[in-house]
């Protein structure tokens, strides 16, 4: 794989910290309106960064089945593979691998990449909030995806729980550009035809901030001639009440003992 050439070169990125690439790919991205507030990223990260991170993604034993309906075959097994990317389960994993996921898990969590998206999406997280972005708590949940053929997601807006989502792809080149997310006007009638797609294209991603009457988006269903997806989302949930702090944290530490949700 030519990285220099699928990605493009490291401008700006070069001698940055993965933490600094993530938030300075999140600042140079312009808002787009339509058919809802969301940024488009590239170059999120540089050529050998990038590389790396492909070149050690986590073998497939460290992942378990998402039982979202509608990633679910005939026989009940999934389409999605969902690796959590915690600092504290990365570093489970084999010396090569920890030690370049590691940065881009603490990255993910990061307080610096939630504020980025925080004041990125402003005004629609206040419009919804009805309050600053400066005291909206929200929780980050870090997962790496391996979506299959047949993997398929129908159009929704995302749940009220969440607040911002994001999604990092994971692609070897350019060859799987149509198999990116795609936003709609509605979930039914002439808002639900596609109107715009984002690329799935090697370091690039997208976030939105979650309107539970905006926000559709959906993937289409991949073919065998598809092959695999991969890409690593982080999910900001709400979290500006002592008991939903409570909740995510809880959530988080039954990980560490093998103990997670199917959806």
């Amino acid at each position: 794989m030519n990285v220099q050439k699928v990605v493009g070169p490291a401008s700006g990125n070069s001698g940055k910290t993965v933490e600094q690439q993530l938030v300075a790919a999140v600042e140079m991205a312009d808002i787009r309106s339509e058919p809802f507030d969301h940024i488009y990223m590239e170059r999120v990260l540089d050529p050998e960064t990038y590389g790396a991170l492909l070149a050690a993604l986590p073998d497939r034993r460290f992942y378990h089945d998402l039982k979202h309906r509608d990633a679910l075959r005939n026989d009940g097994s999934s389409t999605r593979l969902r690796m959590y990317l915690y600092p504290e389960l990365v570093r489970r994993l084999p010396m090569e691998q920890r030690r370049q996921w590691l940065p881009v898990s603490r990255a993910l969590c990061s307080a610096s990449l939630r504020d980025a998206f925080k004041r990125k999406f402003r005004a629609a997280l206040e419009q919804r909030f009805g309050k600053s972005v400066d005291t909206l708590g929200v929780y980050p949940i870090p997962i790496l995806l391996r979506d299959q053929p047949g993997y398929r997601i129908s159009i929704h807006s995302d749940v009220p729980k969440k607040a911002i989502t994001v999604q990092f792809y994971l692609p070897a080149d350019a060859s799987q550009r149509g198999l990116g997310t795609i936003f709609h006007e509605s979930d039914h009638g002439p808002g639900a035809e596609k109107v715009t797609q984002m690329p799935f294209m090697p370091a690039t991603g997208y976030a939105f901030p979650v309107s539970r009457t905006k926000s559709w988006h959906s993937a289409a269903t991949a073919s065998d001639g598809d092959g695999e997806r991969v890409s690593m989302m982080v999910t900001y949930y709400v979290a500006d009440s002592f008991f939903r702090r409570f909740y995510w944290k809880a959530r988080r530490a039954l990980l560490s003992i093998g103990i997670h949700s199917d959806h």
